[in-house]
């Protein structure tokens, strides 16, 4: 339990969102020589603090440093709640230079500290940004008007009253000053939370605004998977996915460049009218003029489909048995009614019989013994004595299983003999 409450402890800010910007100001006017940032406290330290810190880890800290925090601190790295993939330049100038085209003069920044940054370098007037973050170390290097401690997965604000009334502050349009969300949440993360936390966002938006439309949605960029597209129109049907291929500097699959099935995988899903989204020409993309959007050089528009159906970056063939468009490595199965990869665990036509898992026509997926087996195989030191036990099982279908009392008296039998 100790060891549990001082996990908790740590993941608490040190300091209240207004100390922070008191010691920011204060840091800001040290010298060069006594700027200095504890790697290990992930905290910007004042003069008096340096000989509490001397066995850690310290670094000075430059002018250009403050400017850029995402560099400065350590990346997040829990994959399902707070995981930090940080947008490469080339990214983060490709949806800035976006917006700016568009119109927009605010930007909420919902999980984007590395878009933050670069409208504050770039001074882009009358450009404005609110950064909405899990990562409460961002409060160390902007005001309360420009950061707000926020967990997108329950809309909850860790500044209670005072930060809604931030965002509220921010989402107000006057003097016509368009505002835009822009959202990079964690790839391991549920949807259907997400989804409805952005809806809060947006709803609060609609009210501002006392337009009386309640069919209007704050516009949106939200930045995820492909493959998530399904269940992020489910919730969010207004959304459109785009082609364009997002990167990160510190994901080690996520890099621009790459071909085939390495592309990065994540896209924009927006309520932005997509042919208003210019994607660069340089790297590939083209205008369809059917489809009224930009989509990637391979992306070739299906007349059959009357749409461009790829959504990995590669060029994708129409099946007339399905009726639609594939990926090329799949092929259609008569067995199985549909197209899958030409390695697949076949069905019956049917598809409502067989394992999926083996092939086998005696059993279900969920009953399949090979899948009890696999997770076995999967703990540790035990897993070799675990699949004997597992095939043992199996070679004796019609074995009955002991009971506990019955494997203890056969014991006590063998320590009396």
């Amino acid at each position: 339990m100790l060891a549990r409450e001082a996990e908790m402890l740590s993941k608490r800010p040190r300091f209240s969102q207004q100390e922070c910007c008191s010691r920011f100001l204060q840091f800001a006017s040290l010298p060069f020589i006594e700027k200095k940032f504890c790697e290990d406290c992930q905290i910007l330290l004042l003069p008096a603090e340096h000989s509490a810190h001397s066995a850690h880890r310290t670094t000075t800290v430059t002018a250009a440093q403050l400017r850029r925090p995402s560099i400065l601190l350590r990346p997040l790295d829990n994959k399902k709640s707070n995981a930090q993939y940080l947008f490469t330049d080339r990214s983060a100038h490709f949806l800035l230079d976006t917006l700016a085209g568009l119109g927009y003069k605010k930007v909420l920044c919902v999980g984007t500290p590395r878009l933050q940054e670069l409208i504050k370098l770039r001074n882009l007037e009358p450009m404005k940004s609110l950064l909405l973050d899990i990562d409460f170390r961002y409060a160390q290097f902007y005001s309360q008007d420009e950061f707000c401690h926020y967990n997108m997965f329950n809309h909850h604000f860790f500044g209670g009253e005072a930060s809604r009334a931030v965002l509220d502050g921010f989402l107000s349009e006057a003097d016509g000053e368009q505002v835009v969300m822009v959202a990079d949440p964690p790839f391991g993360g549920l949807v259907k939370p997400l989804a409805n936390s952005f809806s809060l966002i947006s709803q609060t938006w609609r009210k501002l605004r006392n337009s009386g439309d309640s069919n209007i949605d704050i516009p949106i960029i939200w930045i995820f998977p492909y493959f998530f597209e399904p269940r992020i129109l489910e919730c969010l049907p207004a959304l459109t996915m785009l082609d364009y291929q997002v990167d990160y500097d510190n994901h080690p699959l996520y890099k621009h460049g790459k071909t085939g099935r390495r592309q990065s995988p994540v896209r924009l899903f927006t309520n932005i009218l997509p042919k208003h989204i210019v994607l660069p020409r340089e790297e590939g993309y083209r205008f369809c003029s059917m489809c009224q959007r930009y989509v990637c050089s391979l992306n070739k528009h299906c007349t059959k489909c009357n749409l461009c159906p790829s959504k990995d970056g590669r060029e994708w063939k129409h099946c007339s048995a399905c009726g639609k468009c594939v990926k090329p490595s799949w092929s259609h199965c008569t067995s199985c009614g549909r197209c899958a990869l030409p390695d697949h665990p076949c069905r019956q036509a049917d598809g409502g019989n067989g394992c999926f898992s083996c092939g086998s026509l005696e059993h279900r997926q969920k009953a399949c013994p090979l899948r009890d087996m696999q997770r076995k195989n999967s703990f540790g030191p035990k897993a070799k004595s675990l699949g004997k036990k597992a095939s043992h099982y199996l070679a004796k279908p019609g074995a009955k299983k002991k009971s506990g009392a019955a494997n203890g008296a056969k014991k006590r039998a063998a320590h009396a003999l």
